[in-house]
């Protein structure tokens, strides 16, 4: 006959923190069920259930399970890391009252070309009152 049990817990620090001084001596094994599918999903970036089949039918990672992915079920990181950010709208007056006070950086690379220095990555500097731009590369 197995018991469930059931804890409480308290979340500190976005860590949820159980007190287990509270079990009595009946439960001897405290596990977690997860689908292993969704498992190696998470484990290999998130990837597509589709390449996760492909890897394995040609078994290109080792230690991989020959499972059966498929796409049961939506994970809830992926549209999250899909999402995008609109653009802010264009102020039509000057927000700061003196230079230097109001930065916006943008860092971006590698880029497939490289620059006339040979470069492929990038920083964007603009100051928000004289609306000077600048832009280094390395």
């Amino acid at each position: 006959m197995s018991r469930e049990a059931h804890f409480i817990g308290k979340r500190i620090n976005n860590v949820y923190m159980l007190d287990l001084h509270c079990i009595n001596s009946e439960i001897n094994c405290l596990i977690t069920k997860c689908d292993e599918t969704w498992l190696w999903h998470r484990r290999i970036a998130h990837i597509h259930m589709q390449h996760l089949n492909r890897i394995t039918s040609k078994e290109l990672v080792i230690g991989l399970p020959k499972l059966k992915f498929a796409k049961d079920k939506v994970c809830e990181a992926c549209p999250r890391g899909k999402q995008t950010k609109t653009s802010f709208k264009q102020k039509q007056f000057v927000s700061t009252t003196r230079p230097l006070e109001m930065f916006h950086m943008d860092l971006f690379g590698p880029s497939r070309t490289m620059s006339i220095g040979g470069y492929y990555y990038g920083l964007v500097v603009v100051d928000d009152f004289l609306d000077i731009h600048g832009l280094c590369f390395w």
